[in-house]
């Protein structure tokens, strides 16, 4: 969520207060937010031209392929069309151009398993697990940084759920535990996704029903997509199928697909990151 709320508040910075607005320079702008991307396609439609220069644009469409957020985290596809967009033509011509109304747009994303696996195996989403692990179990930092997480992975069954495997290295014994999570994902309601008759197994022995019932509220709360309101951002997912590993038609193995409508409201504190 985070990497779509940056690249759609770096959008307002695409209207430049001499009032010219060049899908190339929107392409290099968007790249500049960006630790990398394969492709990078940027379509601007405003009719008449004059209305740039008050701070209106028609529509903007973007398509990324391969992108980089940030190092080690590859998203095969990300695309974006957006209402119109209003600037304050007073904050344009004063050279830092905020919103006057909302910034809303539509979102399309896909994430396959093999991208989401070499994710999983870089520094910053190994320290990411850690802090989801403490924030859904109530576990100390001290207990949970003696362990090393080694060899992630996750992947895309049926029925839309979706399994978790990794070896926990106790650092100083050395000593592994084989941890398995597995649990089904389903959107209530459009802005929550939660998770569904979790198991939880370390070293193929199930865990008691109290620890999976807390990391279960643990981790539904923090993909509760409400919590972002508090931010002046409004989410609605549309779409959310999975393509399991062993029904795969892509030589990348199961994919996520995710449609949402986004809204960003213009006193967000996330535009002014």
């Amino acid at each position: 969520m985070e990497f779509i709320t940056i690249l759609l508040s770096s959008l307002i910075g695409i209207i430049t207060p001499a009032g010219f607005v060049l899908d190339r320079v929107a392409e290099d702008a968007i790249r500049d937010r960006l630790y990398d991307a394969e492709e990078v396609q940027v379509r601007i439609d405003n009719t008449p031209s004059y209305q740039i220069a008050q701070g209106q644009v028609d529509q903007v469409r973007i398509a990324l392929r391969g992108v980089f957020p940030v190092e080690g985290m590859r998203i095969d596809t990300f695309e974006v069309e957006t209402d119109p967009i209003s600037i304050d033509p007073g904050q344009l011509r004063g050279g830092e151009p905020a919103l006057e109304k909302p910034l809303q747009a539509g979102v399309r994303l896909v994430l396959n398993r093999d991208d989401l696996n070499q994710a999983l195996r870089s520094p910053r989403i190994v320290e990411q697990l850690r802090n989801l692990s403490l924030d859904a179990v109530g576990g100390s930092e001290a207990e949970l940084r003696r362990y090393d997480i080694v060899n992630p992975q996750i992947d895309f069954l049926q029925g839309e759920r979706v399994r978790f495997q990794a070896t926990l290295r106790q650092q100083q014994t050395h000593q592994e535990l084989r941890l398995l999570v597995e649990s089904g994902l389903e959107v209530v309601g459009g802005r929550r996704l939660q998770l569904t008759n979790l198991v939880i197994q370390v070293n193929d022995e199930a865990n008691p029903s109290q620890l999976t019932q807390r990391l279960a509220a643990g981790l539904n709360r923090r993909l509760d997509l409400q919590r972002l309101e508090a931010d002046g951002v409004f989410v609605r997912v549309l779409q959310f199928e999975m393509e399991p590993d062993e029904l795969a038609i892509t030589p990348e193995g199961g994919v996520l697909h995710i449609a949402a409508f986004v809204r960003i409201d213009p006193n967000s504190p996330l535009l002014r990151e």
